[in-house]
Order: structure tokens, then C-alpha cells, then sequence
């Protein structure tokens, strides 16, 4: 049987070769070997919203699927990352009910990955795929890098570095209202750098 490794969410870089479609990138803690998933905008955005701690007026469809779970007094035990042959990644939630009882749940990694970190569930892949798909971040020949173009992203100019704290709550709100989750998600983030450095 083949090793079960666990992985962390490093976070979410763009696909410089494909426009709008976004790469997930985890990591083994202990190598570094890094595992990268393409994704859409949605997923990348309702996860950002997650990471970012963005509050959204109504639920996305990750925070529902994680309420409803809850409410049946069941927890997402974890997800294991796997890969179709000659296909996309995939996954597989382990849901224990309120009796102890498992089932397994085939999903979209993306889906999953959503969906675990709002319910601190553990992330894990196979050994044999981290060795034929993982890369290093010194190393980006690795075919899981290919495949979607992670690479440093170019110094961009940030537009909110020079907006006060308030300016920065009145947007966040504008964005949140229009939800637009993925700028919202960057004026949060600017906002905390602010607040820990206490500049307005």
C-alpha cells in the first residue's frame, strides 16, 4: 500500500500560460516538494475568501455544504488528492457520522480542498504521486510545474498601498456588496498589513 503524505495549503498563484484560470499549491512541510492543481476562478476565489477571512453577505456554496455537514453531526474526517489516469486531479472526502459510521465521497480537488480548510480537515496525497507530479521550488522542471506555469509572479504595483484604513473599509464593503471576493480578499489583506503596522 502506498504512503499516505500530508500536505498544507501554501496558497494561490496565477497561470501565467492560461488566462483566469488559477494554480493551488500545497506542500509537504518536511521536503518542500510542492504539488500544484489548476483551477477555475470560482474555486480560487472562494478560497481566497476563506484564507483572507473575507465575510461575505450571503454563504458561498463551500461555507453551505460545510454548515450542512455540521448540522447533521457529521465532521469531514479529511480529503486524499489523487489523479485520473490521463485525467485531472480528483478527491475523496472521508465523512464520519454522528455514529462513528464513514463513507467516502468522490469530489473535485478543488471542491475538497474548499471545503477542508473550512473544517480543518487534513489534506493528503499518495507518495507515488507527490514523486511523479510534486516539484521543488528551486527545481520548477518537474512536470507538475509545467503543467501550470508556477513561477515567481512579476513585482506589480499594489493600488490600495497607498489608501487609509478607512478608504480600505469603504471599498472592502463596495466589493463585499458586489461580491467581488477576489479584490475584497486583497483590500483584507492590506488592511491587516495596515493594522499591524499601525498606519492609517
Amino acid at each position: 500500500m502506498d504512503e499516505n503524505i500530508q500536505l498544507k495549503l501554501i496558497g494561490i498563484t496565477y497561470n501565467q500560460i492560461e488566462s483566469g484560470v488559477y494554480a493551488l499549491v500545497l506542500e509537504e512541510p518536511v521536503s518542500g516538494t510542492r504539488l500544484a492543481i489548476v483551477i477555475g476562478y470560482p474555486e480560487a476565489q472562494s478560497i481566497e475568501c476563506r484564507l483572507q477571512n473575507v465575510r461575505t453577505p450571503r454563504p458561498l456554496s463551500h461555507d453551505l455544504l460545510a454548515s450542512v455537514i455540521k448540522a447533521l453531526d457529521a465532521t469531514l474526517e479529511r480529503i486524499d488528492i489523487h489523479r485520473i489516469p490521463g485525467g485531472p486531479y480528483a478527491a475523496r472526502l472521508t465523512l464520519v457520522n454522528f455514529y462513528g459510521e464513514r463513507c467516502e465521497i468522490d469530489a473535485r480537488s478543488s471542491d475538497a480542498i474548499a471545503l477542508a480548510i473550512r473544517m480543518n480537515a487534513p489534506i493528503y496525497t499518495t507518495r507515488a504521486l507527490l514523486d511523479k507530479e510534486g516539484y521543488t521550488p528551486q527545481n520548477t522542471t518537474r512536470k507538475g510545474a509545467q503543467k501550470v506555469g508556477v513561477k515567481p509572479k512579476p513585482v506589480s504595483v499594489n493600488p490600495y498601498e497607498g489608501q487609509t484604513l478607512t478608504q480600505l473599509h469603504q471599498l472592502l464593503d463596495k466589493y463585499v456588496q458586489e461580491e467581488n471576493y477576489e479584490e475584497a480578499a486583497k483590500i483584507k489583506a492590506e488592511i491587516e498589513k495596515k493594522q499591524g503596522g499601525n498606519v492609517d
